[in-house]
């Protein structure tokens, strides 16, 4: 099968579980500017974009999609901030960003800054948090996406949540 038809193919058949990861990740952000529909929608386009994607299973294609939907809930957020200049902006660590869902753009957009950051020191890392937070992949989805064990998995989860939080509160 070509690679764009397996792509829709695996779409088709990931469409409503999608939208369940895209509901859960954005009720973590109360302001979000957009649905979770359409945060499926622009992921899909930015998906079927990209002539460069290989998909390997299932749960690959999850991960490839929390990637994009990442990056689509970043350019709203940077779309909302920039709006907001020269207002007073809360600004909040990761973990708060993850116990509070009013955490907004600002946090949204340090997050990202720190995830990119841990991404070069520490790639298996920011996957995985990108998989879990962004793709609400389980600890148990990631861990045989990445030929991993659970305990590395939950490992890693603590290492890197306490070293993006430290990035965090060190970047104020």
């Amino acid at each position: 099968m070509e690679p764009s038809r397996e792509l829709d193919a695996l779409y088709s058949l990931a469409y409503e579980e999608l939208r369940r990861l895209a509901r859960a990740t954005l009720r973590r952000e109360v302001h979000a500017s957009i649905s979770p529909t359409t945060l499926v929608h622009e992921a899909w386009l930015k998906l079927r974009a990209s002539r460069a994607i290989h998909v390997e299973s299932p749960v690959h294609f999850k991960r490839i999609a929390a990637r994009a939907m990442r990056q689509v809930l970043v350019d709203a957020a940077r779309r909302r901030n920039a709006e907001k200049r020269g207002h007073d902006v809360a600004l909040v660590t990761f973990d708060e960003a993850l116990d509070h869902p009013n955490a907004g753009a600002a946090a949204l957009l340090e997050l990202d800054s720190a995830l990119t950051d841990l991404a070069r020191i520490h790639p298996r890392q920011a996957e995985m948090i990108e998989s879990r937070y962004f793709g609400g992949l389980s600890a148990p989805e990631v861990a045989s996406l990445m030929g991993l064990s659970e305990a590395t998995i939950h490992r890693d989860w603590r290492a890197a949540r306490a070293w993006l939080a430290a990035e965090i509160t060190h970047a104020r």
